[in-house]
């Protein structure tokens, strides 16, 4: 009798410990079964369904100091899944507390089934549930025809919030890399002379500009800027759909999501939705500098505005740049008008093209030129995003973490060769590499790993998804093999690099994988 109550103790952490973990890894995937289906067949953790399922399969033969053991190991992995720091946590909606509620109702009412039933068998059946994701998935389909009628009722609640602002400004931001970046500067911008809300954080989901409107959207609003992810064909339109933006910017096409996307094409499609749905009198900016952007023929309706520092058919470029440490400074070639003296303490030539499309926008609102140097110059670097910052050892540090894609790492790598350093100091990259590219993820890292080659003097790769292919490309540059080396965790990089560094060294931390990569 006591060992069945410290199982069932013990079973109820554990539950929960798995519970969380699946709705978790199921809200990293957008609570979408297809999308969680494809990270579940090739980065789930298998270590702790394997050995859930071996007690369940022993449970029959164990003695009855032998299920406090089990107990005790139950205990053991809750403690360890709830003890776990995620880069990305859960966060805990109405939502999530429904799905948490509906698998709880549920677990009880199949586990006292068993007892009635087959009490001999019950433990086993209860183990057996956690598994595979089972309990969370059933959640999410008895819940579907309510969180559907909810998702309704709010979507219709944010149109309602929209039509009562006719005079409201909308902006889309949308693009494979750098939208998130170029929000953050076209807000600073505009808000020299309009009172601007953009969507927070990574709000860039319909549901999160419907949250944006709903609990943020005020009437004394006048510019309304909003960021547009994708993972699929259509993602864009429905958020289209329910703001419809007046100004639209492309910020680039890249090789993001292919495992979704499939194609680079299907990408181009999907980011160009936001083209397609500006009015008639609309302004669409794009990214003359991306391949994929350049070699596509706008035929739109709108009117159509290109940047760029390295396409000369662009109708903003930025020309004169000059780099330093602490700042870069340049001129906007207007169409042959030459604007001079703009500066920035941010850097690289990605956060010159985010800042050309926000001078873009702001010409078009009839912010002065005056008013968006003096912005520009005060806008703070973004975390995580080809940001700086030097430690009290003398070490300089470049966040690049949020980066995911090979376009953006290059020019991250660039700002790392140009950097410049005391004689004697390393360059140093430390970097996981890219997930999520379908077909072309070993030939990408492969890339990656000759171009840090040409850029770096010590190169840590983090993780395994893409060790392989990351150092490939290191050894075919002929890059030193005893400076490269392998950790599987940012925390052991991090050991490692206290081991190693010296005062003058520049490391560049490129890209972060979620947790839901191993």
């Amino acid at each position: 009798m006591f060992a069945n109550i410290i199982f069932w103790i013990g079973y109820v952490a554990l539950w929960a410990a798995v519970v969380r973990y699946d709705i978790h890894m199921f809200q990293h995937n957008s609570y979408r079964v297809e999308r969680y289906a494809r990270w579940y067949r090739g980065g789930c953790n298998i270590f702790r369904p394997m050995v859930i399922a071996a007690f369940a399969i022993i449970m029959p033969f164990l003695k009855e100091w032998m299920t406090v053991a089990t107990a005790v190991m139950m205990f053991s992995l809750a403690w360890d899944e709830f003890r776990t720091t995620y880069k990305k946590p859960l966060v805990y909606t109405m939502r999530v507390w429904r799905m948490i509620a509906t698998a709880a109702l549920l677990t009880m009412a199949i586990i006292a089934a068993a007892i009635y039933f087959i009490p001999a068998y019950a433990p086993e059946i209860a183990l057996a549930m956690l598994v595979l994701p089972v309990v969370m998935l059933l959640a999410n389909f008895v819940n579907k025809p309510l969180e559907a009628a909810i998702s309704r009722w709010y979507y219709n609640d944010a149109k309602r919030i929209l039509r009562s602002m006719p005079d409201l400004k909308i902006i889309g931001v949308t693009g494979s890399f750098g939208k998130t970046s170029t929000k953050h500067y076209l807000y600073r911008i505009l808000s020299e002379k309009y009172n601007v809300l953009m969507t927070p954080g990574n709000f860039n989901t319909t549901l999160g500009v419907i949250r944006t409107v709903r609990e943020h959207l005020k009437p004394h609003h006048q510019v309304f800027i909003v960021e547009m992810g994708a993972k699929q064909l259509g993602d864009i339109k429905e958020i289209c759909d329910l703001v419809h933006p007046q100004i639209g910017i492309v910020t680039a096409v890249g090789e993001m999501h292919l495992e979704t996307f499939l194609s680079v094409e299907n990408v181009r499609r999907t980011k160009f939705e936001l083209i397609d749905a500006l009015p008639e009198k609309g302004l669409a900016v794009v990214n003359m500098d991306s391949e994929h952007i350049a070699s596509k023929v706008i035929d739109h309706h709108s009117v159509l505005v290109g940047y760029g520092v390295k396409n000369h058919d662009a109708d903003y470029r930025a020309v004169n740049i000059n780099y330093s440490n602490s700042a870069t400074s340049f001129d906007v070639d207007c169409q042959g008008d030459i604007r001079e003296g703009y500066s920035t303490h941010l850097l690289g030539r990605g956060n010159i093209l985010n800042l050309l499309a926000a001078v873009a926008v702001a010409d078009h609102l009839g912010v002065s030129e005056a008013q968006q140097k003096r912005a520009m110059r005060q806008i703070e670097q973004i975390e995580h995003r080809l940001s700086t910052k030097r430690t009290l050892g003398g070490v300089t540090i470049i966040d690049d973490a949020y980066n995911s894609n090979p376009t953006g790492a290059n020019m991250a790598l660039e700002v790392l060769s140009s950097f410049s350093r005391p004689k004697g100091a390393r360059r140093i990259v430390v970097t996981p590499g890219f997930v999520e590219l379908g077909a072309r993820q070993a030939e990408l890292n492969h890339e990656l790993g000759k171009a840090m080659a040409q850029a770096c003097d010590i190169a840590i790769v983090v993780n395994r998804t893409n060790r392989d292919y990351i150092t490939s490309g290191l050894r075919e540059q002929g890059f030193p093999e005893e400076q490269i080396f392998q950790t599987d965790t940012f925390a052991e990089a991090s050991a490692l690099l206290t081991q190693k560094l010296q005062a003058g060294d520049v490391i560049l931390y490129e890209n972060d994988l979620p947790d839901s990569f191993k």
